[in-house]
């Protein structure tokens, strides 16, 4: 197999293997591998590699899995099979009647870490035909932020596709835990602890009923009704009666209501005794009807502790699956946290494109698909994980190609224009595809002795080397001047160094600004008939990356960086 050929086939097996960029130094690996005598030539063949995982690149995933059919058969069919993970089957699931719930806390809008859990819950209730709730947490009337309210259901809507069937607010249901907590009194199964932290743990650890425990229930309602008017903060807390000779201390008589004087965000002054997880969660998954969760495996002691009150109530407690933390590394998906750093300005707000938030990722022009493949790859699993910045970005990146690489029309941006002239350049009118596969023609330039190219292939340019400018014509350098030497490709690809991309020196050019991942501004200029694309549209500019156009500026279109 001549060097070319093997260099393809390798640069187009990568590429298939990674979403459709080909990396050149696997590539060189590769090739070195398989031909040692080279190792002493590895200066003189990246030369070519480059040149050909650029032209691989070009190409769309399709027509690079059928290039690597035509240049090595078979080659694909013997790569290490992956099995992919499938959804598990519900317990007891019946197609129309299964009910799953989200519920995040109000401290911030949803980040990659919901996404997952979001997205199984989301394509679960699609397997069965269900219906998908989305509950916000939000009974700690310390720990929100009232924007979240609306960006969180904003977020679900986007990331599941429309598939939320419903939006509920905890500290809307207030009157409806009040219901359950003074039942709960009457029936005897709660009681009303006025005790001190110590002295309440102090028994617990003993395994013996503190001094409130036995005290009958017409006191405990009394007591209750006490908690709902004067009582202050930290005077008393509902107990649910548990099992006290429990393995587990934290097990014993569990704490479900408290007293909370502080504002809450949303309710005002109207509440001052507000529910705990497991109270309110045990409650509204009863009264919405859930009847299967996914959630993390550390909420299995929960699980145990809501127990009780399905028991004492007669309720069907749902089945719950369970799953593993993912540790990002090297991001930060803590809202309190996120939150902090903007109220000291060193983020602009919640959409930061530095941030590994929902928002910010859309603006990008990720799509929901994306993180759907994502969680649907990690899958069900109970195995903790941890996940670089890196590791995250590889994976989502090759995830969203997938879905974005057919419809993204291609255009130039020269980043950092520098304009150079060709001696007796020809005029052409030049006409280029929209899309390598699915949009034939459509963009057209008039060309003459005068272009832009990037300022990185300007200072790349050496003399008496041969360079093309894509899809156009080749050229060299003498003496610090360009001069034209010929149109054909098949002389390049004979003799030529690298290929560039390049715009004509014309009034209509678009000025553009490309925000990138970690908070810099590329400025340059694009094709005219960006200035006539919709905000929203995500596009690939080509050598530089897909991108989605966030917004037209009298000036300027401003897009937001994806990824390669």
């Amino acid at each position: 197999m001549k060097l070319d050929d093997a260099i393809r086939k390798h640069a187009l097996q990568n590429a298939v293997a990674f979403g459709g960029k080909a990396n050149a130094g696997a590539v060189i690996g590769r090739v070195i591998s398989e031909n040692p005598d080279m190792k002493s030539k590895v200066k003189e063949i990246s030369k070519d590699v480059q040149r050909i995982v650029g032209e691989v690149n070009k190409l769309s995933v399709k027509k690079q899995e059928e290039a690597l059919k035509k240049i090595a058969p078979g080659i694909q069919e013997h790569k290490k099979t992956i099995k992919r993970k499938e959804l598990p089957e519900l317990e007891n699931a019946k197609p129309g009647n299964v009910v799953m719930r989200f519920e995040p806390s109000p401290s911030g809008p949803l980040h990659i870490g919901h996404a997952y859990t979001l997205s199984l819950n989301s394509e679960l209730c699609r397997k069965y035909k269900g219906k998908l709730i989305l509950r916000i947490a939000d009974t700690n009337p310390e720990n929100i932020n009232k924007p979240s309210y609306e960006m969180i259901p904003k977020d679900a809507e986007w990331v599941t596709k429309g598939n939320v069937w419903e939006t509920f607010v905890q500290s809307d249901r207030m009157e409806i835990y009040y219901q359950y907590a003074k039942e709960l009194l009457e029936k005897g199964h709660a009681y009303v602890c006025t005790c001190a932290p110590e002295a309440f743990r102090e028994a617990m650890l003993k395994q013996v009923p503190c001094q409130c425990r036995d005290i009958k229930n017409k006191e405990h309602l009394h007591r209750w009704s006490n908690m709902l008017g004067e009582w202050k903060e930290g005077s008393a807390v509902v107990r649910i009666k548990t099992n006290l000779k429990d393995r587990n201390p934290a097990m014993r008589d569990w704490p479900a209501l408290r007293i909370k004087e502080a504002e809450h965000p949303r309710q005002g002054k109207k509440y001052r005794v507000w529910p705990l997880l497991n109270f309110a969660v045990a409650v509204d998954d009863h009264e919405m009807g859930i009847t299967h969760t996914i959630r993390a495996k550390e909420h299995m002691d929960n699980e145990k502790r809501q127990k009780f009150i399905y028991d004492y109530m007669g309720w069907k407690i749902p089945q719950h699956l369970y799953i593993g933390r993912i540790n990002f590394e090297g991001m930060r998906v803590s809202a309190s946290q996120t939150r902090a750093l903007i109220e000291k300005k060193e983020y602009s707000g919640w959409d930061d494109i530095r941030l590994p938030f929902l928002e910010p990722l859309r603006r990008r022009g990720y799509q929901p698909d994306a993180f759907i493949k994502y969680a649907l790859d990690v899958g069900v699993s109970q195995t903790d994980k941890v996940v670089s910045k890196d590791e995250f970005f590889k994976t989502l990146n090759a995830f969203n190609r997938q879905f974005i690489d057919s419809t993204a029309f291609r255009y130039f941006f020269i980043d950092k224009p520098q304009l150079i002239t060709i001696e007796k350049a020809p005029s052409q009118r030049i006409e280029l595809d929209l899309h390598p596969d699915n949009e034939k023609g459509g963009r057209l330039f008039n060309t003459n002795e005068q272009f832009y190219v990037a300022k990185d292939d300007f200072n790349q340019f050496s003399e008496k080397k041969l360079y093309r400018l894509m899809d156009c014509l080749n050229f060299t350098k003498k003496n610090n001047q360009f001069f034209f030497d010929s149109k054909p490709y098949s002389k390049f690809k004979e003799k030529g160094d690298s290929i560039v991309h390049w715009l004509p020196k014309e009034a209509d050019l678009a000025h553009v600004e490309v925000r990138m991942p970690d908070g810099s501004v590329h400025s340059g200029l694009g094709e005219p008939m960006l200035k006539t694309l919709k905000e929203g549209t995500v596009v690939q500019l080509e050598r530089f990356g897909f991108c989605r156009l966030d917004r037209k500026e009298p000036d300027k279109l401003v897009f937001w960086y994806a990824h390669k």
